[in-house]
Order: structure tokens, then C-alpha cells, then sequence
């Protein structure tokens, strides 16, 4: 979380947010209203934050680690942007530390050329369109970064993923895993195109895949940017 984010959630009169996200910041949330919902209402939970700021309220909407990426951040803006520009309330992005920046950190440096960023959740995008992303970033030897890349009911879609890989790369290509980037039970453990499904990887694990150039010494993976060295 970077300092602008902790004090606008401090600073407002009332927080919206997915209830996993909520707990993640309690200690921010005492004595201050929060609207919390589960997993799939986040139309519903944006609407209410809009009102709330229609009503004349400072309102934080929290939204994993940026609210840019796969966050509320676009729900919000479409659903403001139905209401008339005189009464419509002021929308503020505020950036955070996205799961794919922190991650790599942790791995070492993965991403120092083009990558590419897919979420395998098929919840709101069908499995054919992200599996021809995936085609597509593989075959354009970009490094892939994964989100959503596993679930108790989604287990075969990373497996595939696998395989579309090593159609058009090495099988001992580094494969790094983070789970829980930045949050308490933070590990990361270091694979290969080959062996990395058989590691464990959940909803709260980010999967980042090298590219053809991509290396692993020390247990650092990095990805050459083309420096002479």
C-alpha cells in the first residue's frame, strides 16, 4: 500500500470493498463505516459507493493492490459516468502496488523486457479469448504474467496454460510463483516451464512465466534487457 492510499483510506468517511480485502485493513477501518460484500456483487458494491459520494461523502473503494489492475477502478467510472456531469462526484484513481510489480521484486527481476499481463479467470472473459491471449504472448516470446491463475473450482485452465507454453518455448524456462506478495505468509518459490503446476499456486498466487532469454542464478530469475554486461 503506498502512503496516498493508506491516508485517503484514513481520511474518508466511508470504505467499500470486497470483504477479503476489508480485513486486510482493519486496523485502518476503526470507527468508520464500511460497506463490505462478497464475491460477485461488485456492480452492486460500486453503486453503493457512488451513491455514497452522491450523498456528499469522501468514499474509499478498496480494491486489491491497484485498483487499475483487475480492480473496481473502470466499474466505478462507468457507473459514475451515467449521472449528469453537474451532479456526477469527483473520481480519483489512486494507484497502488500491483500484485505483478510486487511479485517480481520478490523473484528478483522478471520483467525487465515486454511482458504481458492475463488473468485465467473465465468469469468475465470465456476461456477461448484467454487462451488465445495466452497463444499469442507465448508465441510472441513475451514473459507472461499470470493473476487468477487457480481456484478450487478452476484447475485445469493452468495446466493448459502449460502446454500452449511449451509449444513455443524451452521446458526448463524459469517459472516463478509468489504467494501472498507483500502479505503476511509471504513465500516464493522458483520452477521451470516443465514442473512449475505440480508446485501449489491458488487465487492468492501470481505465476510469472520467462521468456526465451530469461535465467535463474542464485535464486534471482532475471530476465536480460539487452545491456551489454
Amino acid at each position: 500500500m503506498t502512503p496516498r492510499a493508506r491516508e485517503s483510506i484514513e481520511n474518508a468517511d466511508v470504505v467499500v470493498g470486497y470483504n477479503t480485502y476489508i480485513e486486510l485493513v482493519a486496523d485502518l477501518l476503526t470507527d468508520k463505516p464500511v460497506i463490505g460484500t462478497a464475491m460477485m456483487q461488485e456492480v452492486e458494491r460500486c453503486q453503493k459507493a457512488v451513491e455514497e459520494a452522491l450523498a456528499g461523502k469522501k468514499v474509499a473503494v478498496i480494491s486489491s493492490g491497484d485498483p487499475g489492475v483487475y480492480g473496481m477502478a473502470g466499474l466505478v467510472l462507468e457507473l459514475a459516468m451515467k449521472y449528469p456531469a453537474e451532479i456526477r462526484p469527483e473520481v480519483n484513481i489512486i494507484p497502488g502496488i500491483s500484485a505483478v510489480g510486487a511479485s517480481a521484486a520478490i523473484l528478483g527481476a522478471p520483467l525487465m523486457h515486454d511482458f504481458a499481463v492475463i488473468s485465467l479467470s473465465d468469469l468475465l472473459t470465456p476461456w477461448d479469448v484467454i487462451r488465445k491471449r495466452v497463444e499469442m504472448a507465448a508465441a510472441g516470446d513475451f514473459v507472461i504474467a499470470l493473476y487468477n491463475p487457480k481456484s478450487k473450482r478452476r484447475t485445469s485452465q493452468i495446466e493448459e496454460v502449460r502446454e500452449i507454453a511449451l509449444k513455443h518455448r524451452s521446458a526448463s524456462t524459469p517459472v516463478g510463483i509468489v504467494h501472498q506478495a507483500t502479505r503476511e505468509g509471504e513465500n516464493m518459490t522458483l520452477s521451470n516451464l516443465n514442473e512449475f503446476t505440480n508446485e501449489f499456486i491458488d487465487m492468492f498466487s501470481l505465476v510469472i512465466i520467462g521468456n526465451s532469454q530469461t535465467y535463474i542464478q542464485e535464486g534471482r530469475m532475471i530476465t536480460p534487457r539487452g545491456y551489454k554486461v
